[in-house]
């Protein structure tokens, strides 16, 4: 396939059977400012390689899905104005146009089953933004999920969305939510959403084993493994939830819509915490990178 160029570690990785876990791109062009953006980047693929798996970081460059980038295209990437934030949807029109695009979830997630690789770590997914039965604004994440055969570690979904109906969606499609190490979804930044997590399983072995037999029955599309982040990191629910009823109000009433939402409320949570959101999603990345590097190596296995 023309359009998708795997690195040479990767593909040597892939083909020797060997642990590999994509990254996205978006964290870097999208969801945290310079230099923290490509100081986490770096960390986050060294976190991988010191569980003993290769990391995939994944963006569109040069008219070409990359499976895998050298430091100076992550570089590049940190610093670029303009950069596309890709879905499903534009994906394939960042390749025909040749315009560079940073791959989200759902985005990664299509093209880390093309290149054959089954684990990606990232932050947090999308998922059903309040007021979405009047707006209809629902991530693409969650239908990639349900259709997608790749297992997404994460920190649950980010807490500014409706995480209730953001899980009924996932039972909808399908898609099984795993606990790691926990009987509650976690809520991206806090370890506690107060919602119960619908499986819970303790062991990397044990979610490679689900993978393996969801995958081996013909139950096609993805899993989430939801890893709350450390407590030492975390911010609390009931002391986030104000910081977040501000930013989201913010939002609005400067008319900020579609893909420019998150990214905007991410900026202004790092504003009013002093920091400490941003923190917090840079320790939470990495925590997911280490569980992901451990799957892999499950899987692999």
């Amino acid at each position: 396939m023309p359009a998708l160029r795997i690195a040479d570690e990767v593909r040597d990785a892939l083909a020797s059977h060997r642990p590999v876990v994509a990254l996205e791109t978006t964290i870097v062009t999208h969801g945290m400012p310079y230099p923290d953006n490509i100081a986490t980047a770096r960390s986050v693929e060294s976190e991988i390689r010191a569980g003993g798996a290769v990391p995939a970081t994944i963006a569109v460059i040069g008219g070409a899905v990359r499976v895998g980038l050298a430091e100076s295209e992550l570089d590049s990437l940190a610093t670029a104005k303009d950069v596309l934030k890709l879905s499903r949807s534009d994906l394939a029109y960042a390749i025909a146009t040749g315009r560079p695009g940073a791959t989200t979830v759902a985005a990664t997630m299509i093209c880390a089953r093309l290149a054959g690789i089954r684990v990606f770590a990232t932050g947090g997914i999308g998922g059903v933004h309040r007021g979405a039965e009047t707006s209809f604004d629902i991530s693409a994440d969650l239908e990639e999920l349900g259709r997608t055969s790749v297992a997404v570690v994460c920190a649950g979904a980010k807490a500014l969305l409706d995480l209730p109906k953001t899980l009924e969606y996932l039972e909808t499609r399908g898609v099984p939510v795993i606990g790691y190490r926990t009987s509650e979804f976690p809520a991206f930044w806090s370890r506690s959403s107060g919602l119960p997590v619908p499986l819970r399983l303790d062991s990397a072995s044990e979610i490679a084993r689900l993978l393996e037999l969801k995958w081996s029955l013909g139950l096609e599309g993805g899993a989430l493994i939801a890893n709350p982040v450390d407590a030492a990191d975390e911010i609390p629910a009931a002391e986030m939830s104000g910081s977040i009823e501000s930013a989201v109000a913010e939002a609005a009433a400067r008319g900020i819509r579609g893909k420019a939402v998150t990214p905007y409320i991410l900026a202004c949570l790092a504003a009013i915490t002093g920091g400490r959101s941003l923190r917090a999603n840079i320790a939470l990345v990495r925590s997911n990178a280490r569980l992901a590097a451990e799957l892999a190596a499950a899987w692999a296995s």
